[in-house]
């Protein structure tokens, strides 16, 4: 199945990431962002409520992310690959960064602090 996602989805290193014109979308809990960081200007939205936050005519949209270009990431760049394909399949334009916020961190990519979690609707935020 992920061999079959990865397929369908365009994956970006994170240093190509880094660069690409697209919002990065953090798919990792809140308890793993503070502990770890975040990568400044990505956008949270858990995976729970991904294609409702990224569909502009869902009644829920995040205008972070709605109807834009996404590269998700979530902690090893499993889950992303599946949500990726998961966006391509309703039509979206969605990749991945290859092996997810941990290739991030060994590139030597820079990280933030989490910002707090935020109150209301979860992946109703704006960047980091």
């Amino acid at each position: 199945m992920l061999a079959a996602a990865r397929a369908r989805i365009d994956r970006h290193p994170p240093a190509d990431a880094a660069r690409e014109d697209a919002v990065i979308v953090d798919l990792r809990c809140n308890d793993v962002r503070a502990r770890d960081g975040v990568i400044a200007g990505s956008v949270h939205v858990p995976r729970s409520v991904l294609e409702w936050r990224c569909d502009p005519a869902s009644g829920y949209p995040n205008p972070a992310v709605a109807g834009k270009r996404v590269l998700l990431l979530c902690e090893e760049g499993y889950s992303s690959s599946l949500a990726a394909a998961s966006l391509r399949d309703l039509g979206f334009d969605a990749g991945d960064v290859v092996g997810g916020f941990d290739a991030w961190c060994e590139a030597g990519l820079p990280i933030v602090s989490a910002p707090p979690a935020g109150s209301g609707l979860p992946g109703m935020g704006g960047p980091a």
